[in-house]
């Protein structure tokens, strides 16, 4: 009995089923479809047999996108090779996807069904996922589901596999609709200046040009023969200018208004300005073409190679096609019309606006498309899928249609496509070579420039911050340096390095030492020291040598202050007594 697997793909990772009752499910399909919308009943149909989550967003990613491309992931081949049995005949693996059920037969050898009951059979996974796997919510599915939707969005958005051939696309439509647009608006200032100035029509046939010169012209009789030097700037030719000024002079045309011309003038400005962003335009174009499809370009033309790549929708597309698609395209108008009336078919569309087929004779114009058209879809291929695309092939099939052409018109039997390739193959090479030289060094050019503006930036943004931080240290280093140099000087080599100091005894300020110092004189008492509670730490001997030489200078000062500071009736009983004393001795004497 062959067992039936199912494969689905989530956001969060691969899931394997295996289906009960094959037989009967694959002949009642009605009662599968109400089996499904009911979870009891569905649970005994469908059992899990693994579930493989992805390690990281990155990683669905890159499984979404090789299932999305048909490719067998190596995730997905070890998920497969581990949880199917080993005997492949027996196991049928049901997909939603024929692309990857096809990889899937074609490298692993299962046997693979898709639509029917498996279309069926998913469905209900998928609206019973977040039951079927232990741990997973409703609300967490969704959000991988639109997570990785996303994440795969942006990627095909950025992924572009055309090589910026849709600006190729833009830009060709942008300039065939400038062109109408420029034909229109010349048309109308034609006619407007014309009222004016009719005979100017017949001598200036160019669209822009008569803008420029009706422009700078105005009104005609203002012209004269100091203007004649600027009017043969404007249309490149001397015989054209006079003839001009001979017109002006003899003119049939209407006189016009300051106002009308004025509106004529700002007109024609807007045209000539079309004019100039169309040249521009065209430039752009064919920088972008040579970059993109430069051997397509160097065959038929920048113009007529955006045009097949606009039509075709991108240049992928174009390198699917075949040749005989390739010639009519563009004429599918005719092709159509042909096959409905049963007329004769087209034999060029947009390859008709190359030089080879207006240089062909009639009755060689079909051949010599049908060539072109071959060469066209051999460029574009190239083009398409080379890593350095070069214009070395264009070049070399272009040469190659020339010698058809001349063979069509003089016999000449041109070179064997095999020589001419083998010879584009070693230039190829060679250019391939130097452009990916040029390419290395800019890259490395680019990497310098990159490496010093980081170091720029990174060494400006922590100097300012470390900037004070480096100044107080070398403070702080300063005066240590000093000490130094001290003891060399001195004939000491190094600073004797002592034992860390103990804690110093504060001594008492200078206001309270003077204070007690007078009591004790007041009393007669000779000053005496603070006994402190705390018994003083050790102090080393210098230290206590000078300590000792402070303090006796300090009684000296105030044992001098203190007559000073005494009151002047003190100093006024003091010198009465002294006379006193005097009288007595004198009286005794």
């Amino acid at each position: 009995m062959v067992l039936l697997h199912v494969l689905f793909e989530h956001a969060v990772g691969y899931t394997l089923l295996a289906l009960k009752e094959v037989e009967e499910i694959s002949l009642l399909q009605p009662q599968v479809e109400e089996c499904v919308l009911n979870l009891g009943k569905f649970h005994n149909i469908v059992r899990l047999v693994a579930f493989s989550p992805f390690a990281s967003s990155q990683v669905a990613l890159e499984n979404v996108n090789a299932v999305s491309e048909g490719i067998v992931h190596e995730d997905l081949r070890l998920f497969l090779e581990t949880y199917l049995p080993t005997k492949k005949k027996k196991v049928l693996l049901g997909v939603g996807d024929p692309k990857i059920g096809a990889a899937i037969q074609e490298e692993l050898g299962y046997s693979c069904q898709t639509g029917g009951v498996i279309a069926e059979i998913l469905r209900g996974v998928r609206l019973h996922f977040h039951n079927l796997v232990k741990g997973l919510t409703d609300v967490s599915a969704c959000k991988a589901q639109l997570g990785l939707g996303h994440s795969y969005s942006r990627a095909k958005v950025k992924f572009n596999v055309n090589r910026v051939d849709n600006m190729i696309i833009q830009s060709i439509s942008l300039l065939d609709q400038l062109d109408k647009d420029i034909n229109t608006f010349s048309m109308r200032v034609r006619e407007w200046y014309g009222y004016h100035f009719p005979e100017l029509v017949k001598i200036i046939n160019d669209n822009a040009t008569y803008c420029r010169v009706a422009q700078f012209i105005g009104n005609r009789k203002e012209l004269n023969e100091e203007k004649l030097e600027e009017l043969e700037e404007l249309t490149m030719d001397g015989a054209k200018a006079k003839a001009i000024l001979d017109a002006s002079r003899s003119s049939m045309g209407m006189d016009i208004s300051a106002i009308d011309l004025i509106n004529i003038e700002s007109f024609s400005s807007r045209v000539v300005s079309l004019s100039e962003y169309r040249q521009s335009l065209h430039t752009y174009l064919r920088s972008k073409m040579s970059q993109v499809a430069p051997s397509l370009s160097a065959l038929i033309g920048e113009a007529v190679g955006a045009r097949l790549i606009a039509h075709a929708g991108s240049l992928t597309n174009l390198a699917k096609y075949p040749a005989s698609t390739v010639q009519i395209l563009g004429a599918e108008k005719a092709l159509f019309r042909a096959l409905k009336t049963r007329g004769n078919t087209p034999k060029y569309g947009l390859i008709f606006h190359s030089t080879f087929i207006g240089r062909a004779a009639a009755k060689n114009k079909g051949r010599i498309s049908r060539y072109l058209a071959n060469k066209c879809s051999i460029a574009s291929r190239i083009d398409c899928f080379s890593e350095v695309p070069t214009n070395v092939f264009g070049e070399k099939l272009r040469e190659q249609v020339e010698e058809r052409l001349s063979f069509y018109e003089t016999g000449v039997i041109p070179r064997k496509n095999l020589e001419v390739m083998k010879e584009a193959m070693v230039q190829a090479e060679e250019a391939a070579a130097e452009i990916t030289r040029k390419l290395e060094k800019q890259e490395k050019k680019r990497l310098k420039k990159e490496k010093k503006r980081l170091a720029a930036i990174a060494l400006a943004s922590p100097e300012n911050s470390s900037s004070t931080q480096e100044e107080c240290e070398e403070l702080n280093e300063k005066p240590k340096k000093k000490k130094k140099q001290k003891f060399q000087e001195n004939g000491t080599e190094d600073p004797p390095v002592s034992s860390p100091k103990p804690r110093k005894r504060k001594p008492l300020p200078t206001e309270e030492l003077v204070n007690n110092e007078r009591e004790a004189a007041t009393n007669g008492n000779l000053p005496k020291r603070k006994k402190s509670l705390t018994q003083p730490e050790p102090v080393s001997e210098p230290e206590e040598a000078a300590n000792r030489s402070v303090l006796k200078k300090k009684r000296k000062l105030s044992l001098k202050e203190e007559p000073l500071s005494s009151g002047p009736e003190e100093a006024v009983s003091n010198k009465s007594s002294k006379k006193k004393k005097k009288l007595k001795l004198a009286q005794e004497g």
